[in-house]
């Protein structure tokens, strides 16, 4: 049975860090993961159909498709190739299986183990006072779910959280069955991880998406990279950056950690990649300190002025300032005031390095910048984000082919849900048009996002907890307390494909609702359906499953949805959620009447490779209040780092996915069989009084009193950057305060942990 599984012995073994990734390993660790999992046949099914215009999209990152006729066959990266057969699997997870293990014995579990048991097969409750879950058919899990829902003294007592592996019907379908319900508590993944980037364009440009195309990637003059590795969480960004060097291109990483992918890529499609030395991606790599980058725009940003001055009208695009752009000459004299010494002890860079990627910056014409969650995960995550505007717009780099902003979404759809409305500040235009579609009046009030819900939930404010996709318990700040705050719910409910920690931590009752993968192919009463997704940069595309479905039990996430819709709502308002069920066209067709760009939706999406949705800003239009892109002034701001403290980020490893790790390794860091480790720089261990390998417990510390500690991790000494330490989650999300959020988003500070380093307590 697949319960025999073992978690791998935790045995540190370190390596020199990789200079290179990809590659033929790449492919080796793909096909062996592949094949633990699942027959050659399903593994050479799912691999010739990821990401092909008639076939599946990869459930893993959000990084777009070459066109239909320029995708390689092989069309997908190591840890995509794992994900989707990690979905794939043939394991299955039974009533049996239930009933063999208490819900106590599987939250001793780790992750690893809970995924490595298989896809689940059929609906299962945990009722009140029950130690173990049971089975239990669709229509009794979801009338009582419908019935604790309508036992709420108030609709915002109910939550509904949404992962990026939602397809965009089913996202449209919950946010409109939360909104008919009467609550605009619709928190997500994005809150979590990218909702600075959406506050920081949003305010400045007018929408909170990326303004570039893959096009653009590859005739870039300069591209940035910052706070963003590629090699492990989105590695066909790789492809593009490799193509951008061809074309005479330059890329500049900005990075806490010198990562491999940044230094050489060997495309594993490519003689060259195989054969050869690859291609070196980062023409500079800047080792900044963790928290830096608002300080290095910053500084880029006083030396164009400083240039314009020496040289009036060669420098700055002042047509484009004067014609597209307000609060040009607040910023530029608020620029001016930055002082050096700020900028050095914030970056730990040194001048030279800073005048070096500045005379790259006069040289080019096409300048994009890259960001991640080392950008968004900071307290001042936002100011960076607006400071990076300011520094694109200074020279017209916004709206011009080869230039513009772009985030790098790291989970399939989770740019298309928040474009179907899930979303607790949804607009009041959308919410009109979703009023008029379906006849009923939308709350207006905002919702609760991530955190807040984890804080109601603690404070009895929410009772019930509906997740669909994801794992919320594990991807969530605060760990004990975000554990806390779920177990004092009425019912808990998670619908997912696979075993995973937020189903052990149950509310009063707990619903364990299985669904169809992304993998499965999907059929209803009008034939073979198919789904949509929207990719990080705003391509909407189809994806049609090609395997049996993992057990004859399971329903797709239009079915649950448009099924649980029913039983809560009934007839009010007129919403026909069978009639959804049953052809996702007809949700197509009404999307296409809500949501702007998705006009003739069918017909669109119907074309190989689907569509892009419009960007006004590529056509100069800024969807602001004054109709212009706005400069901003951002207070200069770096943490503070007490002596005998360091700045914690936490990461993932690169044999994992979100909160599933698939192996205990991180081959590109150099780390084997563990993943209790903490990196610190060798200067900074000395200063500590630490050695190499020595165990200690990451304290955190907060103004709350309360401690937080994370136990039993050995010190690896590694060329992280001066004052900052990394270590992988969600093992050290535990050490998150709740509280510790980036100003004006909400977003989870991650990449910015004060902690301390004590002799560890575990002596194992």
């Amino acid at each position: 049975m697949s319960s025999s599984i073992e978690d791998p012995t935790d045995d540190l073994k370190v390596t020199p860090p990789k200079t290179w990734a990809t590659g033929l390993p790449a492919v080796t660790h793909a096909l062996e993961y592949s094949l633990d999992q699942t027959s050659p046949r399903r593994t050479a099914l799912t691999l010739l159909n990821i990401n092909q215009p008639q076939g599946i999209d990869c459930p893993g990152c959000a990084w777009p498709e070459p066109a239909p006729g320029k995708r390689h066959k092989n069309e997908y990266c190591e840890n995509g190739a794992k994900h989707i057969n990690d979905e794939a699997t043939s394991r299955r997870v039974t009533r049996e299986f239930f009933r063999e293990h208490t819900i106590a014995e599987l939250d001793g579990k780790s992750d690893y183990w809970l995924n490595q048991q298989g896809r689940l097969t059929e609906p299962m409750v945990k009722r009140p006072g029950a130690t173990h879950y049971e089975p239990i058919g669709w229509d009794e899990a979801l009338g009582l779910l419908a019935d604790e829902l309508k036992r709420l003294d108030s609709p915002d007592e109910a939550l509904f959280y949404v992962s990026g592996r939602l397809n965009n019907e089913a996202a449209f379908l919950l946010q409109l069955l939360a909104r008919a319900f009467g609550t605009n508590n619709l928190p997500d993944c994005s809150n979590m991880c990218h909702e600075s980037s959406g506050f920081g364009l949003g305010e400045t440009l007018g929408i909170g998406k990326g303004s570039v195309s893959l096009d653009d990637i590859h005739d870039s003059d300069l591209i940035f990279v910052v706070g963003q590795n590629p090699g492990t969480n989105h590695p066909r960004m790789l492809s593009a950056l490799e193509e951008t060097k061809r074309n005479g291109g330059q890329v500049v990483a900005v990075n806490t950690l010198p990562e491999a992918g940044l230094m050489r890529f060997k495309h594993p499609q490519k003689a060259r990649g195989i054969l050869g030395r690859g291609t070196a991606i980062a023409d500079q790599f800047l080792h900044i300190r963790a928290g830096g980058d608002l300080a290095l725009f910053q500084a880029l940003n006083r030396l164009l002025l400083e240039a314009e001055d020496t040289a009036p009208g060669t420098i700055l695009d002042h047509e484009f300032i004067r014609t597209r752009t307000t609060g040009f000459a607040d910023f530029a004299e608020h620029a001016r005031k930055v002082a050096w010494d700020d900028i050095l002890a914030a970056t730990g860079l040194d001048r030279g390095e800073i005048q070096a990627l500045f005379e790259r910056v006069l040289a080019s014409r096409k300048i994009i910048v890259c960001w991640a969650m080392g950008v968004t995960q900071h307290k001042h995550g936002v100011p960076t984000i607006r400071e990076i505007v300011n520094f694109l717009m200074a020279r017209g780099n916004i709206g011009r082919p080869g230039a513009g902003v772009c985030p790098v979404r790291g989970h399939s759809n989770v740019q298309g849900d928040r474009t179907m409305g899930v979303w607790e500040q949804m607009p009041q235009s959308f919410l009109d048009a979703l009023g008029r579609e379906f006849g009923f009046t939308p709350p207006a009030h905002h919702g609760l996002d991530a955190v807040n819900s984890i804080r109601a939930m603690h404070e009895g404010r929410a009772k019930v907890f509906l997740g669909v996709a994801g794992n919320f318990v594990r991807a969530t700040p605060d760990s004990e307390l975000t554990e806390e705050a779920m177990r004092r719910c009425r019912l808990t409910a998670h619908v997912s494909t696979k075993l995973n920690r937020s189903h052990t931590v149950c509310g009063e009752t707990a619903l364990i609702l299985p669904t169809l993968g992304r993998s499965d192919r999907d059929v209803q009463a009008s034939g073979e359906q198919f789904v949509t997704v929207e990719d990080s940069m705003s391509e909407v595309h189809a994806s049609r499953g090609k395997l049996p479905p993992a057990s004859p039990h399971l329903l797709s996430e239009v079915a649950i949805v448009a099924r649980l819709a029913r039983a809560v709502l009934g007839d009010e308002p007129s919403v026909p959620w069978e009639e959804f069920e049953a052809d996702y066209a007809t949700i197509r067709d009404r999307i296409s009447r809500v949501v702007p760009g998705f006009e003739d939706f069918n017909a669109r999406v119907a074309v190989p490779g689907g569509f892009t949705l419009p960007n006004p800003v590529n056509h100069g239009v800024f969807p602001t209040p004054s109709g212009k892109a706005v400069f901003t002034c951002n207070d200069f701001t770096m943490p503070e780092i007490p002596k005998g403290h360091l700045l914690l980020q936490t990461l993932r490893s690169h044999d994992q996915w979100n909160t599933i790790w698939y192996a205990p390794n991180d081959r590109y860091r150099g780390i084997h069989n563990a993943r209790r480790v903490v990196l610190v720089n060798p200067e900074d261990l000395a200063e500590l009084g630490l050695a190499d390998r020595d165990l200690v417990d990451l304290v955190s510390v907060w103004h709350d009193g309360r401690e937080r500690r994370a136990e039993g991790f050995k010190v690896v000494s590694y060329p992280s950057s001066r004052g900052s330490a990394a270590a992988y989650y969600p093992e050290t999300n535990v050490l998150v305060p709740l509280d510790s959020v980036a100003d004006i988003s909400n977003c989870p500070t991650s990449k910015g942990v004060l902690v301390r380093l004590e002799p560890s307590r575990d002596t194992a």
